[in-house]
């Protein structure tokens, strides 16, 4: 059945029905129609086109039809309406009679497809963001396992420099960050309610859209009809999202099946990623990671099938963006099933150190170390690294590493080359001298290469180095995952207060209050600090706030940490928390601390109890004791921030 008969004489014919239906597709949108219809079914309700008992009935009915949708989506198929619209009004009047055909009033198939994909893409996208968290903390464990293992880096594909396996991991980390963070924006611009666009100018009603817009979920309404309805960047912006992040993916899997090669040898694939061969009983294919490198080309694809489809479209509507969901649904998918797929392949890699310890020591991969010892000894860098081709051609042609050359051999180069040109040779010095920013400076020496260093060897090369390479691979590691709590955070919907908030953060800090659980805040106060407040939420609604309060330059405590109830136990806690640690850490804070009854809730967040009594006074005078418990329950904690370290 279509909506669009009254004009034509005659029936389309079965061939076109078929290749213009898009109910096969667009099926997947039927919560996000009848979450859009009962939300215009308020709209027109408020402007007097239908009266309470209509809109009670009609809410009705559809929350009836939702929750059998819900249940099992795939009846839909069954129908042959055109689209997910059709079929939802359908259902919609066989419920309720004439009182379905008035849902339509005012309202246009194009502001409904253009919400109800934006309406899609927000919940699509909060799965993609907590996937690609995921992958980043399943690369952040490997990085924590790996840390020490050397590994041959490259350019080129010829080996070039040592550098660990953490370091190899963390660059995934760095990459996937990047990926959350155009997520991120591509969903916050989508963030816009296109209903009540009508078809292309505006619909007839006096309809309060931005209400109707937060009804719905959404910050704002859009502000142009025309634009609202043919609009699809959100579409190719999730594309291009999808897209580099694949790209990332691909690149990941080519290096794991590179180093998964016999030749390479460096890793080996866990069985529940890997297939073997019909003929060869021998073999143990990555065919995990060959099919994430493959599936990259049709997220691609669909990337530029969108753009091309949308680079010469007149405004406002074309049926040719009926096109925009089948590409968009698959790439999403594809891309979700890639990250979770990566993180099996991550949870379960095996690393085999021995084997790229021994590939980071061949290679002349110390070559640039000598370069830079001359260097050291007032020897023009240009000069120094023609010197250093020399000996790596002499010791080629002998068969050997540099560091097997005898020092009469190295002086034949260079009479600058003295006795201590050796301790800059090793691959520990190689990789500890690499402690900028970014660097590969890594947290101990390997067990079999430290075997073969002196003691005063190893001292001398912790001197050189500055602080222990431990110490400084952990700040990294705590920095990183700083980050990444703060990214899960914001994930499971935690954010800045806004003004909107005050009443939610002053009803629920009070309800605890009152129970003695924390002080009280007037509603004033809470205004005066709202900047300095954040917010979690459920379906839209304010269940949980906390705030951090500023004492000084580098100090700063966690305070007023409260949930509803029937929001406890989702994690909603432990986000407010981490988001406030990296609010605090981007404020270049040093310090978090919190007078708290519950300090093993708070150890579990890498909080540490210290002795109240070293705090100052005006701290402990500003937390006042809670009149239902007992002081001496009452202990402090804190946390030391992460801060990058000055060059």
């Amino acid at each position: 059945m279509a909506l669009w008969g009254g004009r034509f004489k005659e029936k389309a014919s079965l061939q076109f029905k078929k290749f213009n239906d898009s109910l096969p597709v667009d099926y997947r949108m039927a919560v996000q129609d009848i979450v859009g219809s009962i939300a215009w079914a308020q709209a027109i309700h408020e402007v007097g086109v239908i009266d309470g008992d209509e809109l009670v009935r009609l809410t009705a009915a559809l929350q009836e039809l939702k929750a059998s949708v819900e249940e099992n989506p795939q009846q839909i198929l069954l129908s042959d309406a055109e689209d997910i619209h059709s079929w939802v009004e359908i259902q919609l009047i066989e419920k309720t009679g004439d009182l379905g055909k008035k849902l339509h009033t005012g309202r246009s198939r194009n502001d409904q497809v253009a919400t109800d994909l934006k309406l899609w893409c927000k919940e699509k996208g909060g799965d993609l963001l907590f996937a690609l968290v995921n992958l980043q903390q399943a690369m952040m464990n490997l990085a924590e396992r790996e840390k020490d293992t050397v590994l041959p880096g490259y350019t080129h594909l010829q080996r070039a420099q040592p550098i660990t396996f953490g370091h190899w991991c963390l660059a995934y980390v760095e990459m996937f960050n990047r990926d959350i963070g155009r997520l991120k924006d591509a969903l916050y611009r989508l963030d816009v309610s296109p209903l009540g666009s009508g078809a292309l100018a505006g619909t007839a009603y006096p309809i309060d859209r931005n209400a109707l817009a937060s009804r719905l979920g959404f910050r704002t309404a859009t502000m142009n009809s025309l634009d609202a309805v043919s609009d699809r960047d959100h579409v190719i912006e999730l594309l291009a999202s999808a897209s580099i992040s694949m790209m990332h993916l691909s690149r990941f899997a080519e290096d794991l099946i590179f180093y998964n090669s016999g030749e390479a040898g460096f890793v080996e694939m866990s069985d529940l990623v890997s297939s073997g061969s019909s003929l060869m009983p021998q073999k143990k294919n990555p065919d995990a990671c060959e099919l994430i490198r493959g599936k990259s080309g049709r997220v691609f694809g669909a990337l530029t099938g969108m753009l091309t489809t949308m680079k010469a479209l007149a405004l406002a509507y074309n049926k040719d963006m009926q096109e925009d969901k089948e590409g968009l649904f698959d790439a999403l998918d594809t891309w979700q099933e890639c990250m979770e797929m990566a993180v099996l392949v991550a949870d379960g890699l095996k690393v085999n150190r021995s084997r790229t310890l021994a590939a980071a020591q061949q290679g002349y991969a110390n070559a640039t170390e000598l370069a830079d010892y001359l260097v050291g000894k007032d020897i023009p860098f240009r000069e120094a690294h023609h010197i250093v081709g020399e000996v790596v051609l002499a010791a080629i042609d002998k068969g050997v590493p540099l560091e097997d050359l005898t020092i009469s051999q190295l002086q034949a180069f260079s009479d600058r080359i003295e006795q201590d040109v050796y301790q800059h040779l090793s691959i520990e010095s190689t990789l500890n001298k690499r402690e900028a920013l970014g660097g590969t400076s890594r947290s101990q020496v390997e067990k079999a290469l430290a075997t073969t260093q002196s003691g005063n060897e190893a001292i001398l090369n912790e001197q050189v180095v500055g602080a222990p390479g431990k110490q400084r691979i952990q700040r990294a590691l705590k920095q990183v995952k700083q980050r990444l709590n703060a990214q899960r955070a914001a994930a499971m919907s935690v954010r800045r207060a806004r003004m909107s908030d005050v009443d939610s953060i002053y009803q629920l800090t009070n309800f605890w209050a009152d129970k003695g659980e924390i002080l009280p805040r007037s509603r004033d106060n809470i205004i005066h600090d709202i900047q300095n407040f954040v917010v979690a939420e459920l379906d839209g609604k304010v269940v949980g706030s906390a705030s951090l309060y500023i004492y000084q330059t580098g100090l700063a405590e966690i305070r007023s940490v409260v949930l509803q109830d029937d929001a406890q136990q989702q994690g909603q806690g432990k986000a407010l928390i981490q988001y406030l640690l990296e609010f605090a850490y981007q404020m270049e804070l040093e310090q978090i601390i919190v007078l708290t009854y519950i300090p093993q809730y708070f150890q579990q967040l890498g909080f540490n109890l210290i002795d109240k009594s070293s705090l100052a006074d005006n701290i402990i005078e500003d937390s006042e004791p809670s009149p239902h418990k007992d002081p001496a329950d009452e202990v402090a904690m804190e946390y030391i921030l992460s801060q990058p370290q000055q060059a």
